[in-house]
């Protein structure tokens, strides 16, 4: 029985805010089962086309950078655009600010959503015209437990992935009958360059070793007390695209190690 896979290969994934991180894993998981990838970010450095270089030697497939400002509803477009195919398009990007609600800039606010939710909304509606003209498609947004679930001081990240969530169904809905799928990936916390760079903060607030202050603070909702790992979350992104996930659309997968089953 095969992976449900080979049929990828040539197909072209558009993976945002993927220089790194979750995006970066799930555009490598890509890129190795042959699919043309397009990785992206706001920045336009040597560093990012290097990487774009360096993935397509590795795998032997096609690999493009294109820098893009999801902040910027056109700018998300034209991504899009630019990538000039998408048969996958997987809504990645995101920012995060914590604060209380009184106390949360607004400006804050008005990138979170921008940059976590509307970003999808633009590339989506630009992207779906492709994958119809193509006869096929799968919309992967990258939401979060906190699309699911709440915790305080996050008033924009929660609301904003409880909204793409939301948009998930909707696209799943308007694609039923077509071989098109929408679907929401809910990771909880993800090791990512990014955690681990927190990790030395947390053991000094909490005079912890390594061990506990991941245990207890920084997984403390995470009852595997074990982080998913980008790889991860590259594999449940590449079987949403398989041939065994046709009929798997509208809903989130939760890759949180028990979190959502609180």
């Amino acid at each position: 029985m095969g992976t449900g896979t080979e049929s990828l290969k040539g197909k072209t994934a558009i993976v945002t805010g993927s220089n790194s991180g979750i995006g970066l894993g799930i555009a490598r998981s890509f890129a190795e089962a042959g699919l043309r990838v397009v990785l992206n970010s706001y920045t336009d450095r040597e560093d990012d086309h290097a990487l774009a270089r360096d993935m397509a030697a590795e795998f032997g497939t096609e690999v493009r950078y294109i820098s893009a400002d999801l902040s910027d509803g056109d700018a998300a477009r034209r991504l899009v655009r630019e990538a000039g195919a998408c048969d996958v398009l997987v809504n990645n990007a995101g920012i995060q600010h914590v604060a209380g609600i009184e106390e949360f800039p607004a400006a804050k606010w008005d990138a979170i959503i921008a940059i976590n939710m509307s970003s999808a909304f633009h590339t989506t509606a630009e992207a779906l015209p492709m994958m119809r003209k193509a006869g096929w498609g799968r919309v992967i947004n990258i939401a979060s437990a906190h699309g699911l679930t709440a915790s305080p001081y996050k008033s924009a990240y929660v609301a904003a992935k409880h909204g793409v969530v939301g948009m998930t169904k909707v696209v799943a809905l308007e694609t039923a009958e077509e071989p098109i799928t929408a679907n929401a990936i809910c990771p909880g916390y993800v090791m990512t360059p990014l955690v681990e760079s927190q990790i030395p903060d947390t053991m000094e607030k909490y005079g912890m070793d390594r061990e506990t202050a991941i245990r207890d603070v920084l997984l403390t909702r995470q009852p595997s007390k074990e982080f998913a790992t980008t790889d991860q979350l590259g594999g449940t992104a590449l079987f949403l695209c398989s041939d065994h996930a046709a009929q798997i659309t509208g809903t989130t997968i939760s890759v949180d190690g028990g979190w959502t089953a609180l």
